[in-house]
Order: C-alpha cells, then structure tokens, then sequence
C-alpha cells in the first residue's frame, strides 16, 4: 500500500495545473503523486502542434507542447512524482474519509495507494462513429478528428488525400486546416446543427482562409465502400433533425473525420457514487471543485469540455488549491482530536468533517434558466468562496441581441447585452463576494439563477 496526501488521476494539463497548485499551497511535493495512463505528461496538448495557447495563461501565443512544457517544467522543478504507463481502474472513499485507489502498470502489476484527497483530471474522449447510427459497412479511412491529428502530427503518416469531415467541433475545424496544410483536398465540412459547435475564429482560420465549405443542418447518412471509403452520402436535415428526401448529394473521398463532440472519461467518477450533471456528463461540484463525494475534486475537461485550455489551468489551479486545504484542515482537527484525546475507531477525526465544518456551508444552488444549458460551479458556500467567484456556462442554442441576466433570488445583480452567444463559445461571469454576503444578511440568499432573455 502506498501512500499519498494527494493523487491526481491524469496528467493532462489539468492536472499538472492541479498538482501544481496544491504544492505552492503548502502541500509536499513528495506527498503528491500523478497518475498518468500514458508514457508522458501533457495529455492531448502533445498533438496540438497549432498555437493559440497560452494567451491569458502566459500572455503570448504558444504551441500545445510549448504550453504543456512550461507546466510539466514546473512540477519537475518542484520535485512532484509521476506515474507514467499506469492506469486507475478503481477509487472507493472508505468512512474513514481516506481514498483507496487501485492501478495497474507492467512494472508493479496491480497495487494500491491510499489518499486523503483525489484530483480528478482525465480529461475526455471523442463521440465513436458506433454512437452516430450512420449505416454503411466499415471499411477503411474512417477516423475520430483527434485520431487523425495523433496520425498526422504525431507518427507523420496522413489518413488519406480526399476528406469529408462530419461534425464542426474545434478539432475538425484545425484539422481540416491541417490536412490541407500536408497536401489533402478537404471537400467538405458537414454539421448536424444549425450552428457550428467550435470557435469563431477557427472557422475563419482553418475554413474560410482556405475556402473550405461549412454546411450547416447536414449530416453523412450514408458510407460508400466496403474495404476502403470511396464516398459519402450527405443529406440536409429538418428542425427534428431527420434528413430532408430529395436533398441527398454523393461526394467522392477516401477517407472520413468525425468531430462530432467529446464525452468526459466519467466511469471511475461515477463508479465510486459521485453525482454527475447529464448535462454535461461532467461531476456536479460547488465553489471549492469539489464533487458531491467528500474530498474527491474534479477539474479540466472531465468537469466539462472546455474551449480554451487557458480555462482549464486556471479552473485546475482552484482545484489544487481546495484539496491542499482540505488537507490541510483535516490534519489540523486530527491532531487537534489527539491531543485531546478526542478519537474515533481509527485513531482520528473523520477528514470529511473538517473541511465542511469551517463555517456557514450551506449550499446555495446555482441554477440555469433560459437558454443557460448548465453552469460550472453548481452550488456556492460562502464561508469558502473567493473574493471574486467565476461562473463558467454554455447556452443551449444561438442567441442573438439577448441579454444575460444574473439574479440573487429574485434581485437582477447584473445584465449584460450580448450581441451573439453560441453553445461553441463558453461564457463566464465574475460575483463579488462582498455582494453576496450582503444579500445573505439582509434576507438569505437561497439560490443564484443565470437567464438568457430578450433585451428590454
């Protein structure tokens, strides 16, 4: 048995983030481990030979392995162990308030390390093409838009010379740019909704500076070829998004890209009873990253799929933050329990209790209204809230000339016109503490509701 103050399931740049944030909030470096299932640190950003990271990060324009390097640098100045080629298939929370984490590598076989506090951080996986229903065989030239960036950029092998790629999310934008950038002829750009799921600058950047066409309400309904791809079949589709008959075109190519959303990598979340947000398929958490399962702290594209990794470092280092004072809570009422000969069963107080105990930790709920699909966190304690608290959220559909609207009960706090808001691009609002905790004493503050509505 190991063991450990803190174990950090992903070494992506969450949770290098993460681990790194814990160890300048005062926890050992020795006394943190990552757990990373691949034989590096960085996660997806090795493959994400593009810039455009790092610009509210670092404040300058950085490749994915240039971002991932300054992080994976400091935790190696910082003395913080990995576990490279290791893979978690287990975590139980035991009432004693420690986490068992069960793994597995070549060199140690199956073993296990014991923690006061979990950092989750595996990141996601992208939408198979067994999940879309497409009919046709399976022949190949069929690939995930992430796959086809590992193939190109990683091992410099290219899936094919003509592409069709079904689904607008980020990574099929650039790699529509990047396929054409090694000599390929992408043809076409299909999307099931009536809006595209990525950013607005990397349509301009990777489809319009390179003429590539976006088509918008169409899908792929059918696949010509048995041993290779030959076509594709694509369709416009109706408001229920059923295809259109008479709408169907035949286009030529060798080889398709499905970029058709990313699912957080859930299954030991949920496998060990924390409490999940179908909308996002991310863990439900509160101000301090925390999931519903007591010292279990989840942050990254796990949470929720983010746009920029900016986002992510900055959400991660919040994470590392609360679960080094969770720590560091629970050690204090431990040895204040021994000497005063305070003890349960096992020798010391429960660490669940002492991060929860501090002060008010009344959940206050924050909830979604017109339009608003989910926000990160869902819930507030003051007694352990910032002075300034960021809500991350997405919408549900375009919305053009609204207004967001943030309210404290049934008081509007803030408003804000919007020219355009798109479920592609996250959004944010910042609450002052001080605003809160006067609504608190003047009435109590029951629920923070954020609405999308029709300017006035």
């Amino acid at each position: 048995m190991r063991n450990a103050d803190i174990v950090v399931v992903g070494g992506g740049p969450a949770g290098l983030a993460a681990a790194a944030a814990a160890c300048m909030e005062g926890i050992e470096a020795e006394k943190i481990l990552i757990v990373e299932r691949s034989g590096e640190l960085g996660g997806i950003l090795n493959q994400c030979i593009h810039n455009g990271f790092g610009l509210h990060t670092f404040k300058e324009e950085l490749t994915g392995p240039e971002y991932a390097a300054r992080y994976i640098a400091q935790v190696e100045e910082m003395g913080i162990p990995c576990m490279p080629d290791t893979i978690v298939v287990n975590i139980q929370a035991g009432e004693d308030g420690k986490k068992r984490i069960t793994a597995m590598n070549r060199r140690e076989g199956v073993f296990e390390i014991e923690a006061r506090a979990v950092i989750l951080a595996m990141g996601c996986r992208e939408r198979p093409r067994g999940a879309l229903n497409i009919p046709g065989y399976r022949p190949a030239g069929i690939y995930s838009a992430g796959t086809a960036q590992h193939y190109v950029n990683i091992e410099g092998r290219m899936p094919g010379k003509e592409v069709v790629i079904l689904g607008s999310g980020d990574i099929g934008l650039i790699m529509a740019r990047r396929m054409t950038l090694e000599g390929a002829k992408v043809k076409l750009v299909a999307e099931l909704m009536p809006y595209s799921g990525g950013l607005k600058r990397n349509i301009v950047q990777c489809l319009d500076d390179y003429e590539i066409p976006l088509k918008l309400s169409h899908t792929v309904i059918d696949i010509d070829g048995r041993e290779r791809v030959k076509g594709v079949t694509v369709a416009k589709v109706d408001g229920n998004r059923r295809p259109v008959p008479g709408t169907e075109e035949y286009i030529s190519c060798d080889t398709l890209l499905l970029s058709c959303g990313l699912i957080p990598e859930n299954e030991l979340s949920s496998d060990m009873g924390v409490a999940l947000n179908p909308a996002t398929s991310g863990p439900v958490v509160n101000e301090s990253m925390e999931t519903t399962v007591s010292g279990v702290f989840a942050c990254g594209n796990v949470l929720h799929v983010h746009d920029l990794v900016d986002y992510v470092s900055e959400e991660s280092a919040n994470a590392g933050r609360y679960a080094a004072f969770y720590i560091q809570h629970a050690l204090a009422e431990e040895k204040e329990g021994k000497a005063g000969g305070q003890r349960n069963k096992e020798g010391g107080m429960e660490a669940k209790e002492s991060f929860s105990k501090k002060k008010d930790c009344r959940d206050i709920a924050v909830k979604c209204k017109g339009g608003v699909r989910y926000t990160v966190p869902s819930s507030i304690r003051l007694a352990y809230m910032q002075e300034e608290q960021v809500i991350r959220f997405r919408v549900g559909d375009v919305f053009r000339d609204a207004r967001l609207v943030v309210r404290l009960n049934d008081t509007i706090v803030m408003q804000v016109n919007k020219r355009i808001m798109t479920p592609g691009e996250m959004e944010q609002v910042r609450l002052k503490k001080s605003k809160l905790e006067e609504l608190e004493k003047l009435e109590g503050l029951r629920e923070i509701t954020l609405s999308v509505e029709k300017k006035e």
